[in-house]
């Protein structure tokens, strides 16, 4: 008889992780999806209101303000409350906003879109430093960065829908031929929905990390002393870049597609032609985690970084068709981004990790301040030559990244 083996029953520390991952997804995908269908928000406002781009750019300061304004409290309630019951907060203030937005959508109000865009915002920074902080520190601290990236993977498959689905919806109402219709709402009622659900199952996993956050958590009076490690300071400022340039390339790429010196699109089109740009970040990251197995994370990350700096500059200078892939083919340098360098960056000390993480997801301001500095300098020269401040970016978290890929002692 031959003896039939089975893999060892996994532990309970395990399967707590196993589930947790499992729910994350969810958490990760509709975050990606929500990111795109604003993003598409500024080409519409823009032609359809008559803004400029810096006027029109005030979507992406309302939507990533919040990350500056509400961290300190938000962070306070973490502590205080656990990971999980953060997150159920999150997702419930994120299904008002989306509901907010729906409203605002059908009465074409500038100034309520803003305010919508603020309270989802409040709901992200609540999933940006409860999911990211808890899916780094559950497991070993040597797999963190993996982690975040194949879960930033289910986050791009979300960006690439987002285009697909929600720009004939979002932009199909700048077509002349088209009357206007009530389906620009239909992209934010339809996440308010899932995300609602998304509140329901993680309340119901509420007490699943009860035992984990009384042993993680360190005092909120650390704030400030945690700031004093130099590699978390850099992280930081890397994340402010990172996010300021995806998201100015991401927010100005339909305008750029349909620019006749490029690929002279219909904006439906264009619209939709932005998901090969998340679509990139998507394949990219799903490669980023096998990568990881073979190749140093600083390492990778100063390749990538270095590539996306090239493409930028390339899209500003090369006409037609090969500027236009360029500047989408940047999606797939941003991959490992955002995931590597908050690996990177959290101190080693797992109990200060909520703090630190408020620290850095503050830093994504930078997706407020660095697209509105883009449309500045676009309404100051041209919009093609504003690229230039994005691909600085990028060279700037390609100096972080060979800080961190110097021996263990010379270190940020």
């Amino acid at each position: 008889m031959v003896a039939v083996t089975s893999s060892p029953p996994l532990s309970d520390h395990e399967q707590v992780a196993s589930r947790l991952f499992r729910l994350s997804i969810g958490v990760f995908f509709t975050g990606g999806f929500l990111t795109s269908s604003v993003s598409l928000l500024v080409p519409q406002l823009k032609l359809m209101l008559d803004l400029d781009y810096k006027g029109a750019l005030l979507v992406q300061l309302a939507f990533h303000s919040s990350y500056m304004l509400f961290a300190l409290p938000i962070t306070w309630s973490i502590v205080r409350a656990g990971y999980m019951r953060a997150i159920v907060a999150g997702l419930a203030v994120i299904t008002a906003g989306c509901l907010a937005l729906t409203l605002a959508q059908n009465a074409l109000s500038f100034a309520m879109v803003l305010g919508a865009l603020l309270l989802v915002s409040a709901g992200q920074t609540f999933l940006q430093i409860a999911s990211n902080t808890v899916v780094a520190v559950i497991g070993p601290s040597r797999g963190a960065a993996r982690r975040l990236t194949l879960l930033q993977g289910f986050n791009s498959f979300g960006t690439v829908l987002g285009p697909l689905l929600s720009a004939p919806l979002l932009l199909g109402e700048l077509d002349p031929q088209a009357a206007r219709h009530v389906g620009a709402a239909l992209p934010f009622t339809g996440t308010a929905l899932v995300t609602g659900l998304l509140a329901f199952a993680y309340f119901r996993n509420r007490a699943l990390l009860e035992q984990d956050e009384s042993r993680r958590f360190a005092s909120i009076g650390q704030m400030f002393r945690v700031m004093r490690s130099r590699r978390l300071r850099w992280g930081a400022a890397s994340i402010f870049v990172y996010v300021g340039a995806e998201v100015a390339i991401g927010a100005l790429l339909p305008t750029v597609l349909m620019r006749p010196d490029r690929l002279d699109a219909a904006p439906v089109l264009a619209g939709q032609l932005v998901s090969l740009y998340w679509g990139g970040a998507m394949v990219g990251r799903f490669l980023g985690a096998w990568a990881m197995q073979r190749i140093a994370e600083a390492r990778l990350l100063m390749a990538v970084s270095f590539g996306a700096a090239v493409l930028t500059t390339a899209a500003i200078v090369l006409p037609g068709v090969t500027g236009a892939c360029a500047l989408l083919a940047v999606g797939l340098c941003n991959a490992i981004m955002y995931p590597t360098i908050y690996a990177l960056a959290l101190p080693e000390d797992e109990r200060q990790a909520p703090v630190a993480s408020m620290w850095l997801c503050m830093a994504v301001v930078g997706g407020a301040i660095v697209p509105l500095l883009t449309g500045a300098l676009a309404d100051a020269t041209a919009l093609l030559p504003a690229l230039i401040l994005p691909a600085a970016c990028y060279a700037f978290i390609a100096r972080f990244a060979a800080l961190c890929a110097r021996p263990q002692e010379t270190r940020p």
